[in-house]
């Protein structure tokens, strides 16, 4: 908290608000403070110019807080208040009190978190038919949108270029970090090829009033499936960037959801979208603006990096999904998200389910793992260890079956709606492997390997300090000696679909080798 600004700081006291809320918490974005106090949310745009934004001066933070609330009223009436002024006296800040503001804020209702789009995802709880609803929405509110011969001049071939261009030049400092150079090169083909090829397409989307005054930001996070379906929190600094094809806005929710793994969800979305739009011609169009807007999102995370204001672990939160983003990207160049199994190999120990775990998180996966199943199938609690002989009671032949079982069941689930699935368990067995590869071939998806190395001296280490933490594994030594003595080397994977790794080295690097590897499969295909 002591390297905020003083202004921040005082905001964060819940005297600073005229209701005297009893709690107020602190959100960032790069460009914004947003303090929450319940029932309602201030927004404070942070004193920064970062070329395609300037809120230097009090009057140009002012202006665009005004800009902010007329916009957001078009799709979220109920939910923008008004601007508020902030004033200092005797040396604190205090929201809506007379007198000569000092700073300006948005006054917003504070919508419920349980209820956003992407929290939903993440919970497995948004459904078909609320992106169904989601795209009826936007359609109309593209089919009412404001359209000029201004706005119509920023789909024209040298805006479109002009935007895409600067994706590249902004980023390219952050090749090697979070891109890699062939990814990068290979995004930046894809782009100008497709300009070049398909300039007829794009005057015509002009010719037919498709270029509209849209939301600009139209990503999960800005979706609440409450009432009335309040999207908020859009472009209000840039026309440029809210001025566009109503397909780039359509791509940027299917990209975003393509990014938590529900391909499904991104096809019911769309689909809505088209079936009241009538916008034949936009399916030529959504590979395209897929990849822009993944790429711009990207960019977007990787600026983070650079905020003196954004503490250390949420830069490493913001550089992980910058590379996720950024792969997508590149994915979208090589035809698109299609379904992808992962099945990690390897003896007690060496930290599968942490790779699993982080591997999920980078790329979006489902993460299905044998320990925490198993003690979901045998009833009892996740953490409590029961420490059997091998092949006996919980480790049985026969519980060993029923463990396989569900955690392919779970995973076709996941492939059955095109997404991209993680199996987290032993493999011990060549025939689990090969089940698995059938499973893959039968849902059409990528199969890869990911076969955790480690020495004997770090895995025993991780054995005997998992003893005393509450983890669903009940992995020990002994257990380590004798799958050891009876394992099935992986010798049938394809060498182009295996990554042996040795995982000793911090989870985050281990992570991001894999991920480089699996991305790499998933481009190449089945």
């Amino acid at each position: 908290m002591s390297g905020l600004p003083p202004l921040v700081q005082d905001l964060l006291r819940p005297e600073a608000y005229p209701h005297h809320p009893q709690r107020v918490e602190l959100a960032q974005t790069q460009m914004s403070f947003v303090f929450l106090t319940g029932e309602l949310a201030y927004k404070v745009k942070k004193p920064v110019d970062l070329g395609y934004l300037n809120y230097t001066t009090l009057e140009k933070r002012h202006h665009f807080c005004q800009q902010e609330v007329a916009l957001n009223r078009r799709l979220a009436p109920q939910a923008y208040l008004g601007v508020v002024g902030i004033v200092q006296e005797k040396g604190h800040h205090f929201v809506e009190r007379e007198g000569e503001a000092v700073e300006y804020a948005v006054k917003m209702r504070q919508l419920p978190r349980e209820r956003m789009l992407d929290y939903l995802l993440r919970a497995g709880q948004a459904t078909p038919s609320m992106l169904e609803r989601v795209g009826e929405i936007v359609a109309r509110f593209h089919r009412q949108a404001a359209t000029s011969p201004q706005i119509s001049t920023f789909g024209s071939m040298e805006a479109i270029t002009t935007n895409a261009e600067e994706n590249f030049s902004q980023t390219r400092e952050r090749v090697g970090h979070t891109i890699p150079r062939e990814r990068y090169d290979a995004i930046v083909d894809y782009t100008r090829s497709f300009l070049k090829q398909r300039t007829g397409l794009f005057q015509r989307r002009v010719a037919g009033g498709r270029i509209r005054d849209c939301h600009g930001d139209l990503h999960a996070a800005h979706i609440c499936l409450e009432d009335g379906i309040p999207i908020y929190d859009c472009i209000e600094f840039s026309d440029r960037f809210r001025y566009s094809d109503v397909a780039s806005e359509v791509a940027f929710l299917a990209m975003d959801l393509d990014r938590y793994g529900r391909p499904d969800l991104a096809r019911a979305f769309v689909s809505a979208y088209l079936r009241v739009s009538g916008d034949g011609e936009m399916a030529e169009l959504l590979p395209f603006y897929l990849c822009y807007r993944a790429y711009v999102r990207g960019k977007v995370e990787g600026f983070k990096l650079a905020d003196p204001h954004i503490p250390t672990p949420e830069k490493a939160a913001a550089r992980s999904a910058a590379r996720h983003y950024l792969d997508l990207s590149y994915l979208y160049t090589r035809g698109g998200l299609r379904p992808l199994l992962l099945i990690t190999v390897g003896l007690v120990g060496p930290g599968k389910t942490a790779l699993a775990q982080a591997l999920g998180e980078r790329l979006g996966m489902a993460v299905f793992s044998s320990d925490p199943v198993r003690k979901e199938l045998a009833e009892m609690p996740v953490g409590e260890h029961r420490f059997e002989p091998p092949g006996q009671g919980i480790y049985s032949a026969d519980f060993n079956r029923r463990t396989y079982d569900e955690l392919f069941r779970r995973a076709g689930e996941v492939l059955a709606r095109g997404g991209w699935a993680i199996m987290d368990a032993s493999f011990r067995r060549q025939g689990e492997r090969d089940r698995a590869g059938e499973l893959a071939r039968r849902y059409g998806a990528t199969f890869g390997i990911i076969e955790a190395t480690c020495p004997e001296a770090t895995i025993r280490q991780r054995l005997e300090h998992r003893l005393g933490e509450n983890t669903p594994s009940d992995g020990r030594w002994e257990i380590y000696l004798d799958q050891k003595r009876d394992f099935d080397p992986v010798a049938a994977a394809p060498p182009t679909h295996h990554l042996a790794i040795d995982t000793s080295p911090p989870v985050a690097e281990v992570c991001q080798q894999a991920a480089l590897a699996v991305v790499d499969w998933a481009a190449a295909g089945p």
